[in-house]
C-alpha cells in the first residue's frame, strides 16, 4: 500500500514538473520575423536636405519600391512580426516606411519616416498626420477627366 502511495506522488510531481516545463518552455518558442529594410542606426542623420539621389542610395542602399507620380520618392519598407508558438498566428509588432521624396532637380526636398501607431499613419520627422482632401483619388481624376469633355 505504502508503494502505491510513493507510486502516485511520483506520478503526479512528474506530471506537475512536465506541466511545469511545458508552460515554461513557450515563451522559449517565441519567434520573431523581420521582413523588409532595416534601417541602419543613423543612416537618416546622414542625408540632409538637398542630397542627391546618389547619396540616398550609398547611404540607404535600394529603395522597396520607386515612385514617379508627381515627384520621385524612394520608399522603404519594413515589417516585424512575433509568433508566440508554433501553432499561434502572427502578430505584427511594428511596420514602418521610410519615404525620401526629390524635388524636380533629384534632390532631397523631405524625408518622412511613416510608422503605424493605433491605426493611423504618423510622419515621426515631422510629427504630422496626413489630412484627407489633399490627395485626389483615381476615381477624382476620372470625374474630372469625364466632366470636362
Amino acid at each position: 500500500m505504502q508503494f502505491l502511495t510513493q507510486m502516485a506522488r511520483l506520478r503526479t510531481g512528474a506530471a506537475a514538473l512536465a506541466l511545469t516545463l511545458l508552460v515554461a518552455g513557450c515563451g522559449a518558442f517565441e519567434q520573431s520575423f523581420q521582413r523588409g529594410y532595416v534601417v541602419p542606426e543613423g543612416a537618416l542623420e546622414q542625408i540632409p536636405l538637398g542630397s542627391s539621389q546618389e547619396q540616398v542610395l550609398i547611404v540607404l542602399g535600394t529603395p522597396s519600391t520607386v515612385a514617379t507620380v508627381s515627384g520621385e520618392a524612394f520608399y522603404y519598407i519594413s515589417q516585424r512580426a512575433e509568433k508566440a508558438a508554433a501553432f499561434m498566428p502572427q502578430k505584427v509588432v511594428e511596420q514602418r516606411v521610410i519615404a525620401v521624396y526629390f524635388d524636380k532637380d533629384r534632390r532631397v526636398a523631405r524625408l518622412a519616416d511613416y510608422r503605424l501607431q493605433d491605426g493611423k499613419i504618423f510622419d515621426f520627422v515631422s510629427r504630422t498626420t496626413p489630412s484627407g482632401g489633399s490627395e485626389l483619388s483615381y476615381l477624382t481624376y476620372l470625374f474630372k477627366i469625364i466632366g470636362t469633355q
